[in-house]
């Protein structure tokens, strides 16, 4: 056991977000995410939802000030209903701790083409559509 580590956050995850270097992206994926086809490695946490992640995760990770975003999201794709009003929670959390941070909308298939640059996708269990959030690490 370490201190001031979340205890959602498995030592596999702590290992790949120590790993990662500036700049480097990591996804934290709705339950329809297809991680295994896109990520080179795919941390699974299904018995969680992104929020409760996302809020662990953001103690950890500084995100990079130096890019133009430092959040990534998917785009609702034309002609959906669906509201993502699970975004609320994301501006919510990112608010808290990273006050500035910059989200940019990507239509869905350059989603996809982003994330299959990530360094990382963790598989939640969120059944929240377009739940799907990219984190673009930073510097301390």
């Amino acid at each position: 056991m370490l201190k001031h580590i979340p205890k959602i956050i498995s030592p596999e995850l702590v290992k790949y977000l120590m790993e990662m270097g500036h700049g480097d992206e990591l996804v934290i994926a709705d339950a329809n995410f297809p991680a295994h086809r896109i990520g080179k490695r795919v941390v699974r946490c299904d018995g969680h939802g992104v929020p409760v992640l996302l809020d662990a995760i953001l103690t950890l990770l500084p995100l990079d000030t130096y890019s133009d975003y430092q959040v990534g999201l998917m785009q609702v794709v034309p002609g959906d209903s669906t509201v993502p009003v699970i975004w609320d929670e994301y501006k919510s959390l990112l608010e808290a701790y990273h006050k500035d941070a910059e989200i940019k909308e990507f239509e869905r298939f350059e989603f996809y083409q982003q994330a299959e640059r990530a360094y990382l996708v963790i598989q939640t269990g969120e059944s929240a559509l377009y739940g799907n959030i990219i984190l673009k690490k930073g510097v301390l």
